[in-house]
């Protein structure tokens, strides 16, 4: 009777799991997923009808930025990024964060449908893969932290555990842009990756932070006068930036096939990681709970790695390998022609 009532217990923490302020989180990052996948689709179409006419953007030309299709690819990715913010204000980043893969999956599948690019069948099961992983993490995912001021999340940043993580996560990227960077970028993946992911779990916590005080400031609850909204929107620009230029050093020396699927399980675990120490999600959740999540979380890295290694792949074609810089003949232009330095991408 004892093990049936403790089932029963956890079974009733986890279906407490899903409230609304976790709804409202999941359906935006859902919609955020939805645009930013489709907006890849909307773009290339646009890329393909400028290219008809003018110079291609493989190629250097900018046509592109007559195309109104290609704007309303660029709008689309605006709305998403926009929904993304959103979902962190009111859902945790454990749940919110993974849900990025489902992107992948939607670029993909309209891909198949509309641009008649082929799926191969091991990228059917890796989108398979992503919607269970997902569907795990959303089920049991915890449940959003009450917060009625942003001094409440400084107070939560500032405690000594995350204030460790901080100053950990500052150390080792510094090392890196210093030390590693200059002599081993151009020929390892690793230090790029390593130092945009680290960066990345400092802004989606700054980012997060920011969101609760927006929401709370239009319900009402004005948090524009605290000085420590302006401290973490100072975060957020400082590491953005540090972010993105990185990522596309990345992403101008290695295969993108490559970079994409690193860059989000790193990006991914040490950003959970940051909502693990700073918002103490796991204390709101039983161990079962907790394991039923990493599960959740390893299939859709699973689900990524196979969409991403299989994404250009015919029936009787081999992928190719991990370290794949760029040479010789391989420009270094995204698909508007954008030098990938200055250009933000997909990830």
């Amino acid at each position: 009777m004892a093990s049936g009532q403790v089932a029963t217990d956890a079974m009733d923490s986890s279906y407490k799991g899903m409230s609304s302020d976790n709804i409202k989180g999941l359906v935006l990052a859902l919609s955020s997923s939805f645009f930013i996948g489709a907006s890849f689709i909307v773009k290339k179409k646009g890329l393909k009808k400028a290219g008809a006419s003018g110079v291609r953007a493989g190629v250097g030309g900018y046509s592109y930025l007559y195309e109104p299709l290609w704007w309303t690819g660029m709008i689309t990715m605006i709305v998403g990024e926009i929904a993304n913010f959103a979902a962190y204000a009111f859902a945790p980043a454990i749940l919110v964060t993974p849900l990025g893969a489902l992107s992948i999956i939607i670029s993909a599948v309209l891909a198949h449908a509309i641009l008649r690019e082929k799926l191969h069948i091991f990228g059917i099961l890796g989108c398979a893969l992503c919607v269970v992983g997902s569907t795990t993490i959303v089920l049991h995912a915890p449940p959003e932290r009450e917060i009625e001021s942003v001094t409440e999340v400084w107070d939560l940043a500032t405690e000594p555990a995350f204030v460790f993580y901080a100053a950990l996560v500052i150390a080792i990227v510094l090392v890196l842009i210093f030390h590693y960077v200059p002599k081993y970028g151009q020929t390892h993946i690793w230090f790029y990756i390593g130092v945009c992911s680290l960066v990345g779990s400092l802004s989606v916590m700054s980012v997060k932070a920011l969101g609760i005080a927006l929401k709370l400031t239009l319900s009402g609850m004005n948090q524009l006068i605290y000085p420590q909204t302006w401290v973490f929107a100072m975060v957020v620009l400082v590491c953005v930036l540090t972010q993105m230029n990185y990522l596309n050093k990345a992403l101008d020396t290695f295969n993108t096939a490559v970079v994409s699927p690193i860059y989000y399980v790193m990006f991914t675990s040490f950003t959970i990681l940051a909502s693990v120490i700073m918002f103490k999600d796991w204390d709101r959740q039983n161990p079962t709970q907790i394991v039923t999540e990493m599960c959740g979380f390893v299939t859709i890295l699973s689900g990524t790695f196979l969409l991403h290694k299989t994404k250009d792949m015919t029936d009787g074609s081999t992928s190719m390998g991990m370290r794949t810089p760029r040479h010789g003949n391989e420009d270094s232009f995204g698909e508007e022609g954008i030098p990938l330095t200055v250009k933000r991408q997909e990830s």
